[in-house]
């Protein structure tokens, strides 16, 4: 799939009541996903935690956080890059992706609207609990402390000017906008990447075209 030079803003429904709900803001995602890490954490720290304990409640946590980077990868490269003559999916990756590849600055789509998050939350959890038990309500949330890093970074690269600390992580979200739509699926780690052989050539990451972000 590649990046078309569109407008700012596009229009993915007809239906005025799906089209204002699909549009999000960052205050809009930290009220409606922080409230969902909080309950959870605080079920693992009065139910859990002195049987389960407290450090294997960090480091479960931690692992959520790890294990978010890989789950955002999958997601990025065969989900959201699904290619498919199916109309259905089409139209399916165009919500969930290509729309985003149109129009890249549309700041108002860059964040998943909250009513999708909690379902997709509610997946997750139901089925982490019958593998995890009690450990769920450390490791989801940090996989969600994981999605809000992702987001805001994806969000950061799109609106701001990469600081300079941050400036790697621009040019490889770029170069998957603008040059290899086929690599550089990471946006907040490109660890996977390097694991996957999915890291855009050497000369481009120095260069790092950056055109448009």
């Amino acid at each position: 799939m590649s990046h078309k030079q569109g407008v700012q803003k596009g229009r993915i429904f007809n239906n005025p009541i799906l089209e204002a709900i699909s549009r999000t803001s960052p205050a809009i995602t930290l009220g409606g996903y922080l409230p969902p890490i909080i309950l959870l954490l605080y079920v693992y720290f009065n139910s859990y935690s002195a049987t389960l304990g407290i450090l294997n409640g960090i480091m479960m946590f931690l692992g959520g956080l790890l294990f978010w980077t890989l789950f955002e990868y999958i997601m990025h490269r065969y989900v959201f890059h699904w290619i498919s003559e199916s109309p259905a999916i089409k139209r399916f990756h165009y919500i969930m992706h290509g729309y985003h590849h149109d129009h890249p600055r549309d700041e108002e789509r860059l964040f998943m609207p909250p009513l999708v998050g909690w379902l997709i939350i509610g997946v997750l959890y139901l089925s982490q609990i019958f593998i995890l038990k009690g450990y769920t309500y450390a490791f989801l949330p940090g996989m969600l402390i994981g999605y809000l890093c992702y987001v805001f970074v994806h969000y950061s690269t799109h609106k701001y000017k990469a600081p300079r600390l941050l400036k790697y992580l621009w040019k490889h979200h770029s170069l998957h906008h603008y040059k290899y739509p086929d690599k550089a699926f990471g946006v907040s780690s490109p660890i996977w990447d390097i694991v996957f052989g999915t890291m855009p050539p050497r000369r481009d990451r120095k260069e790092g075209d950056m055109r448009g972000l």
